[in-house]
């Protein structure tokens, strides 16, 4: 079972609490009505599919109901840091590195 570190409530709970919400940090488009359907589909559907350290968005149903960032190994599975959804992207290489140490 996984332990995930929810950063409002300060403590690990069972995954089972939790909820993913996708990739974290997408921008939604300035001007919407300008899109063509195939801007749309990009913005919707398409996303990195990274191997390695990706930063997810995730809610903590079962507790305080918020909404938080994650950066999640996608080979291992596992939790590398979690912070509060108004905080910035982490350097993804930087953790990275340091994981591998």
């Amino acid at each position: 079972m996984l332990l995930i570190h929810c950063p409002y409530c300060g403590v690990e709970r069972p995954e089972i609490e939790f909820r993913y919400g996708g990739e974290a940090h997408i921008a939604r488009p300035a001007d919407p009505s300008a899109l063509s359907d195939e801007d749309w589909a990009q913005f919707l559907y398409m996303r990195s599919n990274t191997r390695g350290l990706l930063a997810e968005r995730w809610r903590h149903a079962h507790g305080c109901g918020r909404f938080f960032n994650a950066v999640r190994d996608t080979v291992s599975d596992r939790f590398i840091r979690t912070y509060k959804a108004d905080e910035p992207k982490p350097d993804l290489d930087a953790l990275a590195a340091e994981a591998a140490r």
